[in-house]
């Protein structure tokens, strides 16, 4: 388990729905060096100051690079650069998702019930996780995120406007970005 505690690190914003990075292919990472520990960092640190959060992707703090972090409390903790998901199996799950990026909303979304996800560490070394339940949903999501897509995108054309007009009418809606411990975001949160 891997969890860094930097000095002089807090959470960095939150990208919100709307911000065009969220719709952008993250950026293959080829160079392993102290500025991808320090991204793993701040990437934990953020997802950690919301309760609800189990997983981030770079492109929700506005950074472009092919990495996610997840933490589904489940005695695992670790980071994934340039993850590709494998399923293993072919049941599916049908359960309540949110995201981060979209504050206050949550759809049954199906996804794999079991998958795999590989890419590497920090330090450029193969890795690979499997999951089931939330875990594998949260490796699925995140990979999703950096591929520019966003849970949403797994559901029909009326089920995107209808929430897309229920965003429309959010607090934050029309920012691009939040701090994830003010107290805009933490409203959103409550739904």
């Amino acid at each position: 388990m891997i969890k860094l505690s930097l000095p002089g690190h807090s959470p960095r914003i939150i990208t919100l729905w709307g911000n065009p990075i969220l719709r952008q292919a993250a950026t293959p990472v080829t160079t392993f060096d102290k500025s991808m520990i320090k991204l793993v960092d701040e990437l934990f640190e953020t997802m950690y100051a919301i309760e609800t959060g189990v997983g981030l992707a770079a492109n929700q703090i506005g950074r472009s690079e092919s990495v996610f972090v997840f933490d589904c409390q489940d005695d695992l903790a670790a980071h994934v650069f340039n993850p590709v998901v494998e399923p293993i199996g072919t049941a599916y799950q049908d359960g309540a998702e949110g995201c981060l990026s979209l504050p206050g909303f949550e759809l049954d979304t199906i996804r794999l019930e079991k998958c795999r996800v590989r890419g590497q560490d920090m330090y450029g070394a193969e890795v690979v996780y499997e999951g089931s339940g939330l875990r594998s949903r949260c490796f699925q999501h995140e990979a999703d995120h950096l591929a520019g897509r966003l849970y949403i995108d797994c559901h029909d054309e009326q089920t995107r406007a209808d929430i897309e007009v229920d965003m429309a009418a959010s607090a934050w809606y029309g920012k691009d970005s939040l701090d994830p411990e003010s107290k805009l975001y933490r409203r959103s949160q409550e739904g």
